[in-house]
Order: C-alpha cells, then structure tokens, then sequence
C-alpha cells in the first residue's frame, strides 16, 4: 500500500500553473490580435538574462559553492535579481543545493533526487510538503546567515519578489504605454522560461548526456542544455569540482556565467577565483575512461590480467602528467635574472616539451586502448 501524499503547497500549484497558461495560452492569442514589439522581446531578453545569471552566478557559484568572492554592489543586484527570478530567497535556495550535493542521487535526502523520477526531479518536489520538517532549517548555511545582504534578502524576500516581478513590467509598460503586454511578456513569460531553464539542470542535466569526468553519480554532461541556462549544463564537472567558478571548463564551452565572473574579476568586482588544477581534471578523465572500460571487460577473457595491465598503463599516464604540470608550474614561476638561471630554465623548457611528446603519444595509446571497450 502506497504511502499517503504529503500535502500540496497551493502557492506553488498556482505560481507554476498560471504562468505556464498564460505563455502557452494568452501570450500567443496577445501577440496575435495586439503584436509583439521589439521592445518587449529585448526587455524579455534583458530580464530573462539578468534572473537567469542571478541564480547562476549568483544564488548557485558564489553563494552556494563559494567559488569566488565579489564587490557588495553586485551581491546587492544577484539578491534584487534572485527575488525577481521568484525561485525563493538566497538562503534557502542554497540549503537546498548543498543538501543535493551532499546527498545526491539519495531519494529521501536530496530534495530533488533524480531517482524518484524525471517530473519530481523538475518540478514535483516542490508541488508537496516533502521536506516540511526541515523546511527552514538552515544550518547547513551557517557562513551565509553573517552575510548581512543575505539576511536582508531572506528577510525581504516577499515584498522584493513582488516589488521586481510586478513593478518592473509596470515601470516599462507606461513608459512603452503597453502595460498589458510587457506583464505577460517580461512578466509572466520571462519568468516561466526562467524557471523552467533552471529547473532543467535538476532534471534532464541528470538524465541526458554524457559523463566524461565522474559515474558516481547521475549528473551528466550536456552542451545543449548549457546555451538555455547560461552555462550550467556541464553538469557532471561541476558535481565533481563545485567549488570551481567554471562549469565550462575548457575556453570553448559556452559558459556565459564564467565569462561574467572573470569580467567581474577584470575589473576589480571580484576576487578569490577558484580554479580546479589542470592535472586533477584531466586525471578524473582519465580515472572515469579507466572506471568505463574496466566494467566493460568484465565479461572477456583474462579479465584480471587485462585489467592488471590497464592499472599499470594507468599509474604511469598519471604519474607522467603529474611530472608535466608541475614541471609547468615551475617554468612559470621562473624568474631568470641570471645566466645561470636562465641556463635552468631553458634545460627546463626543454624537458618540458620532450616530455609533452612522450605524454601525446601515451594518451594516444591510452584512447585507443580504452576505445576497444567502448
């Protein structure tokens, strides 16, 4: 017999569903009989920007991981900008998100478990009362409850995320004289893709993709999902290496949260930059290509001695890279004043490019290795 329900949260029933009718339903018939201006698709854009890096930047890397630290004034705009994403208070969001850190994949500990299903994982968890015995107990945010923006936020959280979600649409509606419009377009529409763009990486990011870095848990990771939530969709480097301001991790992946903390960090708005070691990633690649292809030659013949083999193939990569990057960090942190400095540091450039040689022809006969048990 099935366990009784928890109780519903009408509040969040009514949120959801009235702004997911409105976008699918009164939008289109809005844009359809009164158009639909350049303004409000640029003010959509421009608020839809702003919540989503207020959750991103804000809410989920600074406050939640700690990966960098920032000027008051830009906390201030992530705590205004986090109220008009309407996705609860600074606080609280973040309780949540280390609790799915710290449990994740667990179904009764992670509030948002993908284990218990693809709908619970989006949206269900937080139709119901399921965590109402812990609801406001915060203690796993200790370090933000000193932060005095935090606590204002947390204090003010209603009246802010009302003042943002109407006020703001209004404000623009009788300077455009289009109040009905910019409401339920910068309003109501820009605040169901926020949502839902969010909620995705609780969701389809621990279901759909690929998981270069970690199999110990669900998250995975997925370029798409990475353009519609501002970078968030590299998902399983970041439940490996959460304290790294980057889920993007090489300079090509579309990661605008990162390109805005290292422009805050440019410009003097932030510091404390936190950086995952280059050999640490790619020997979690390394490690997980390892895991992948052990488990896949289970079944053949001479298993263990295969698997012997690949451990020692294994240990020596590793062991190598080790050597390179710090031989790396050495030549970097050079400062050759003197002939004889300048003799080391030369000697060192060039075991340093002898053993990148050694090392591109040892990942090569490692891929191709690991690519018989793919």
């Amino acid at each position: 017999m099935n366990a009784e329900k928890p109780p519903l949260i009408w509040l969040n029933l009514v949120l959801f569903s009235t702004s997911f009718l409105i976008s699918i339903l009164v939008a289109p018939l809005y844009a359809y009989w009164y158009g639909v201006t350049w303004a409000h698709l640029i003010w959509l854009i421009v608020a839809f920007a702003l919540t989503n890096l207020s959750i991103t930047a804000g809410y989920h890397r600074l406050w939640a991981h700690k990966a960098y630290r920032t000027h008051a004034v830009v906390r201030v705009c992530y705590a205004i900008g986090g109220a008009f994403a309407m996705q609860n208070s600074i606080l609280h969001w973040c309780s949540d998100h280390r609790m799915h850190h710290k449990h994740v994949d667990d179904h009764d500990k992670d509030p948002y478990s993908a284990q218990r299903g693809l709908w619970f994982s989006h949206l269900g968890w937080m139709l119901r009362q399921y965590n109402q015995n812990t609801y406001a107990d915060y203690s796993n945010c200790r370090d933000l409850q000193n932060d005095p923006i935090v606590r204002w936020q947390h204090r003010f959280y209603v009246p802010l995320a009302i003042g943002t979600n109407i006020g703001f649409p209004l404000l623009l509606g009788w300077y455009y004289q289009d109040i009905w419009g910019m409401l339920i377009f910068v309003g109501v529409v820009r605040l169901f893709l926020s949502h839902h763009s969010t909620f995705l990486i609780n969701s389809f990011a621990h279901y759909w993709g690929k998981q270069p870095f970690n199999h110990n848990n669900s998250a995975r990771d997925n370029p798409l999902l990475a353009l519609i939530t501002f970078g968030e969709g590299y998902h399983n480097f970041h439940h490996l290496f959460a304290s790294d301001y980057r889920n993007g991790v090489q300079w090509w992946h579309f990661d605008p949260t990162k390109w805005l903390i290292y422009l805050l960090s440019r410009i003097g708005l932030a510091d404390g930059l936190r950086r995952t070691p280059s050999f640490v990633i790619e020997r979690a690649k390394l490690r997980a290509m390892f895991d992948n292809a052990k488990e896949k030659m289970t079944s053949l013949p001479n298993y263990r001695q295969r698997s012997l083999q690949m451990q020692q193939d294994f240990d020596q990569l590793v062991e190598n890279l080790k050597r390179y990057y710090a031989l790396k960090r050495e030549i970097l942190d050079s400062n050759a004043h003197s002939i004889s400095t300048r003799y080391e540091l030369a000697l060192k450039k060039v075991h340093y490019r002898q053993l990148g040689l050694e090392l591109e022809k040892q990942r090569a006969n490692w891929h191709r290795l690991v690519a018989k048990y793919a």
